[in-house]
């Protein structure tokens, strides 16, 4: 029986439609796993954005209720306060988080995700960071065109998206060794920091090879 993550479907959808949805996806098949995520990046910046809104609202209702005299004193500070926040806000999203859509652990592992893709190019491209606690984590870079995971129909089919990321990221992989496609070669990553040298996703899937396997597999639900 499709889970519901399964029947998510896009008519038409844009690169970052398919990024989003995609972005969704990872998290809760992670998480699954019994990977712990940890929330700190969000409550970050969840804590900036509300102070801002706070602060925005207080002064605009005292304004409101005392009139532009009794509150011009304070509301100077106030306003400097908010933009000092949303300036905060800022570089947490652009330059903390980093496009960051998971970071958490399993076992003595920890594993930080960040997905982009391009303007106009349905590919999903995702930077890992993983290693032991307290040593140098290795940086992973893969990518996979998005029709590997989304059938001809717009359907999101979570299997083959679940088995990319088996294949390509060792930890995962380790938690869920049935979903690792041995038969691929992995050859769709690259080990920045590490020894290991892996090949081009661009130069090693078509579009066309993708869809099938996505269509496959919604069949097979």
């Amino acid at each position: 029986m499709p889970t519901s993550l399964e029947l998510t479907t896009l008519a038409n959808p844009l690169p970052i439609e398919l990024k989003n949805t995609t972005d969704d996806a990872l998290p809760n098949y992670l998480t699954s796993l019994k990977f712990q995520q940890s929330y700190l990046l969000a409550d970050v910046r969840l804590a900036l954005g509300y102070s801002a809104v706070l602060i925005a609202g207080t002064t605009f209702y005292a304004d409101y209720k005392l009139g532009w005299d009794a509150t011009k004193s304070w509301t100077l500070w106030a306003v400097i306060a908010y933009f000092i926040l949303n300036g905060a806000l800022t570089y947490w999203v652009w330059g903390v988080e980093k496009g960051k859509i998971f970071t958490g652990e399993i076992g003595d592992t920890l594993i930080s995700i960040a997905s982009s893709v391009k303007k106009h190019k349905p590919i999903y491209n995702l930077q890992v960071q993983y290693g032991k606690k307290g040593e140098e984590p290795q940086t992973l870079k893969i990518s996979a065109p998005f029709t590997r995971w989304f059938d001809s129909d717009g359907y999101f089919v979570a299997t083959p998206f679940q088995q990319w990321l088996a294949t390509e990221i060792p930890a995962v992989g380790k938690a869920d060794p049935k979903k690792v496609d041995r038969g691929s070669g992995k050859g769709e990553g690259k080990v920045i920091d590490g020894q290991q040298m892996q090949g081009n996703a661009d130069s090693s899937m078509t579009a066309g090879n993708g869809g099938a396997r996505a269509r496959n597999s919604k069949k097979g639900t």
